[in-house]
């Protein structure tokens, strides 16, 4: 296995942090790597806070459910889908610029998603922890107010990094035979089935805290109670019409 192959498939998240700091030229280096990532048309549609008031980080800390690591990790990133600078730069360029579609919606949330994939892999090969945050999306009207966002700019996750103090185990995957398919979507059952064990098995025999749990029954927060039904109409507010 080469050792990119290799890198990619330890990741872990995160939770437990040194006191080392993440060193400015790092942290610029870490950004150069995230830019490096595929993006739409070259729009470019991000933009990331790095949280360094204390004060801020504690109360984005409280807004993302109470996860103390945002305000404990060497650096706290704010991810945001930003379609504020290409539809501003179009405009000043002379263009008719039609702002508020959903298509700009997806662009911008999936330039910044994969402009912090290439991030975290790259603060992965430095040595350090990453951890993602999806609960800025708790709260993201506070967010975006403590964060001064300007309309068509949204806050889409969080990111601690920094140097781990701990190395959990890492987390199985689906296996391939459920995600990959040929030709046409078919349900593989089966290998769910089989994935639920393993995760089971997993959950009882980790380090740091053993439940009895599958994957299936884990998923059971997501579709009913964490659903986040805020996101539509703050979205509509920050300019994200979706027409």
């Amino acid at each position: 296995m080469n050792p990119t192959i290799e890198l990619l498939k330890s990741h872990r998240s995160i939770r437990k942090f040194t006191d080392q700091p993440v060193s400015s030229a790092l942290l610029t280096t870490l950004v150069e790597a995230g830019q490096a990532a595929a993006t739409s048309n070259h729009v470019q549609a991000y933009s990331v806070i790095h949280v360094k008031n204390p004060d801020n980080r504690a109360k984005i800390a409280e807004l993302a459910g109470g996860q103390g690591y945002v305000a404990s990790s060497g650096a706290f990133l704010v991810f945001c889908a930003d379609m504020k600078r290409p539809t501003d730069a179009a405009e000043a360029a002379g263009a008719r610029v039609v702002r508020g579609m959903t298509e700009q919606l997806l662009v911008a949330t999936i330039d910044v998603s994969l402009m912090a994939q290439n991030m975290a892999i790259a603060a992965e090969s430095e040595g350090l922890g990453i951890c993602y945050i999806g609960g800025v999306r708790n709260n993201p009207q506070a967010i975006s107010e403590l964060l001064e966002l300007p309309e068509h700019v949204y806050p889409v996750f969080g990111m601690c990094l920094g140097y781990p103090a701990h190395q959990p185990d890492i987390k199985p995957r689906l296996p391939v035979s459920a995600i990959l398919k040929a030709d046409t979507y078919r349900v593989n059952q089966e290998a769910v089935e089989a994935f639920d064990n393993t995760m089971q098995d997993y959950y009882q025999t980790r380090k740091g805290g053993n439940k009895d749990a599958r994957w299936s029954t884990n998923l059971a927060p997501l579709f009913d109670s964490k659903l986040r039904p805020h996101m539509r109409d703050f979205l509509v507010k920050r300019g994200f019409e979706m027409k």
